[in-house]
């Protein structure tokens, strides 16, 4: 088993490795799709997880929301109501669809909160998608003898990462992303999509979401992930070796830390591709991640108590 994940965490470097690298050499940023770690990650450690087990919806959702996100942002200028469209598009786009791909979220509001206007960008998303679902599928069709069934926690992972069920679980959600969206403009903090990724599973599966419980790991792993991206960031210069560096140094964490947060891998990757990764990149993600744990906290309050009410005397 450990020999398994040590086995995939090592694809899914490698595949970060090469995105890097073509990024570099095309000069298309967005080739370096940060979401591409988590996503790596997950399908590569685990074979049989519900992302790896949706290769159709692996290749095109994100690319889907990139190109929605692309055309909001060359349309309205930076500000709510393009936070609110992108997000608005993109969950619909997975409700309608059915996906369990969340990490679309981080796609379509990446254009918006980076300003990122390339025609390139939805397809860049494609490429290294559907060469991460090519990947998935060759792998398991290479892969020989019976499959062991789900150990306890992978069932968790898997009921996390399915599609929302429902609509009550939006009145919080929508909470966090409105003040998130206001605290960014008025500190002049940097949106940082994946943190997005992390509400959706949080908001819409409370019953289940593995970090719900554990707030102050979540904000340890998405915190040290930025600072550490930043840091090969600057000691390395963006490319393939400090996107292998970054990647490696967050699945130590979310390892150090027992927590299985893909998201958090994707934050550690998005100094690759920030106009100037600093510091300010690290203060955004620890204030913005404070105020997703406190609002969740706050819904799930309101939540018991509204449950409380409702019960016969």
């Amino acid at each position: 088993m450990r020999f398994e994940r040590a086995r995939g965490e090592a694809l899914a470097t490698a595949l970060v490795a090469v995105a890097a690298l073509g990024a570099r050499i095309s000069g298309v940023d967005t080739l370096m799709f940060p979401e591409l770690g988590a996503l790596a990650h997950d399908v590569f450690t685990r074979p049989q997880g519900a992302w790896a087990r949706a290769p159709l919806h692996l290749a095109l959702t994100p690319a889907l929301a990139a190109l929605i996100g692309l055309g909001l942002a060359r349309w309205l200028p930076p500000g709510l109501p393009a936070l609110a469209l992108s997000l608005g598009s993109s969950l619909l786009l997975l409700g309608l669809l059915r996906s369990p791909l969340a990490p679309a979220i981080s796609a379509g509001l990446l254009p918006v909160a980076l300003r990122v206007r390339s025609p390139w960008y939805p397809a860049s998303i494609l490429l290294v998608t559907a060469t991460l679902a090519g990947a998935a599928w060759l792998r398991a069709a290479l892969r020989r003898g019976p499959q062991q069934p789900a150990d306890a926690q992978s069932r968790i992972d898997d009921q996390t990462e399915t599609a929302a069920s429902g609509w009550r679980w939006l009145a919080g959600y929508a909470l966090f992303a409105l003040l998130a969206g206001v605290f960014a403009q008025a500190w002049h903090m940097l949106l940082v999509p994946p943190l997005f990724v992390v509400a959706y599973e949080m908001f819409a599966h409370p019953d289940v979401c593995p970090w719900r419980s554990r707030p102050w790991a979540l904000l340890t792993a998405c915190v040290a992930g930025a600072a550490c991206g930043v840091a090969a960031v600057a000691w390395l210069g963006a490319g393939p070796l400090s996107a292998a560096a970054s990647l490696l140094v967050g699945v130590l964490i979310v390892r150090a830390l027992d927590l299985h947060v893909p998201p958090a891998l994707a934050i550690g990757l998005l100094p690759q591709i920030l106009p100037r990764p600093g510091w300010h990149f690290v203060a955004s993600v620890a204030l913005l991640c404070a105020w997703l744990v406190l609002s969740f906290a706050l819904a799930s309050f309101t939540s018991r108590r509204m449950s409380m009410m409702r019960r016969p005397a």
